[in-house]
């Protein structure tokens, strides 16, 4: 029998290429969702079509007792989890000065304190099984910050800490925990940028492109695979060399 491996925001972008991904690497998924059933329904139909298996479980990972919930269903359906993929994640961009404290609040919640929640609940299991594999999608905006996202940076710049501090005190219990950093990868919020805005984007990465879905989850299955076992307390810039530029 597979792995099991969970999530979160798996209906689309990143976080379906890596639910197929790890799919079609032999694991169990378990599609997140919190809107949107129909896209999460072609995600799982995607996974069937590999020949392995999954279920749906919708729940708002930035609510405690709905992150729970997602880790205690999959438990109770598969009575393991090996992988937890936290990749659930927004963006509204707003000045400092201007930011309201629910717009703070809302991006924090989502995307940081959602991590916490979900890795608390499968830490619990991880442990007793002396296994687990926790990846948190971050992004290159969390190492570098960025003008307009002064929420979204410091959630993302958040979840290295997470991460790090997982590790640390999980690790000899064969637990690794890692953190990815996206650069510019194609989504909705790349497609409604200007071909100048494209322009000005493009020259600044050395490769030439812009990412990929699919550039992120190859590492994520990486991550979450034997060979991978050494490796923990880690971010990985996934940004084409953007970053280094």
């Amino acid at each position: 029998m597979g792995k099991v491996a969970v999530v979160t925001g798996s209906s689309r972008g990143i976080g379906r290429a890596i639910a197929v991904e790890l799919a079609r690497k032999g694991c169990r998924l378990v599609v997140n969702f919190s809107n949107n059933l129909s896209a999460a329904e072609e995600v799982l139909e995607e996974i069937k079509s590999l020949g392995s298996s999954g279920i749906i479980i919708g729940a708002d990972v930035s609510v405690p007792e709905s992150a729970q919930e997602l880790i205690d269903r999959t438990i109770k359906e598969y009575g393991q989890i090996d992988v937890l993929v936290n990749n659930a994640g927004i963006n509204h961009d707003q000045l400092m000065i201007r930011m309201q404290d629910n717009e703070w609040n809302k991006i924090i919640n989502t995307n940081l304190n959602s991590a916490f929640y979900c890795s608390r609940a499968a830490l619990k299991h991880m442990v007793r099984k002396r296994f687990g594999r926790i990846v948190n999608i971050s992004s290159v905006v969390g190492l570098t910050g960025n003008a307009g996202q002064a929420h979204y940076a410091a959630s993302k710049s958040g979840l290295l800490g997470l991460s790090f501090s997982i590790a640390r005190e999980y690790g000899n219990r064969g637990i690794t925990a890692n953190v990815i950093a996206p650069g510019y990868i194609q989504s909705d919020m790349t497609e409604g940028l200007t071909s100048e805005q494209k322009s000005r984007i493009l020259s600044a990465i050395a490769v030439g492109r812009i990412g990929t879905p699919e550039d992120i989850a190859g590492v994520v299955a990486f991550l979450a695979s034997p060979q991978a076992a050494y490796i923990t307390a880690q971010c990985i810039r996934v940004d084409g060399g953007l970053s280094n530029l």
